[in-house]
């Protein structure tokens, strides 16, 4: 596996709608974070097979590899990266989505969110008191 660069946060965003994609890639490298982009979460999983990451955004329902099947392989696999999950969804009021948020105890977006959300989240999460 390939480190990140010196002092430069990698952010994987794992998004399969482009619109988001391309709000989440704009915002976070105006940011100072390199960000690397997944339409899905095979991709995802492939790609932190090669790269290290400091943060993973993700978006529950998607195809080939759901949100939720992804943060259980960050959670097998990843183990340091669990801590610097934050979800995604457009589906919050749904029972199985809510249920599984409490769950994983990681903070969330409910799209659509603003930049200043983005940012924010991001930023607490990578508040040494935010990796517990």
């Amino acid at each position: 596996m390939k480190g990140s660069n010196a002092g430069v946060m990698r952010i994987l965003v794992v998004e399969d709608e482009a619109t988001i994609c391309e709000l989440c890639l704009r915002t976070l490298v105006n940011e100072g974070f390199e960000v690397d982009i997944a339409s899905d979460g095979q991709l995802a999983q492939d790609m932190m097979g090669e790269k290290d990451y400091d943060l993973c955004l993700i978006d529950i329902k998607m195809s080939v590899m759901n949100g939720k099947q992804l943060y259980q392989c960050i959670k097998d696999r990843y183990p340091k990266l669990i801590k610097r999950v934050i979800f995604a969804s457009g589906d919050v009021v749904n029972n199985d989505t809510q249920h599984f948020l409490e769950q994983s105890g990681r903070p969330f977006l409910s799209k659509p969110f603003t930049t200043e959300e983005l940012i924010t989240a991001v930023r607490e999460a990578f508040k040494p008191t935010a990796v517990k």
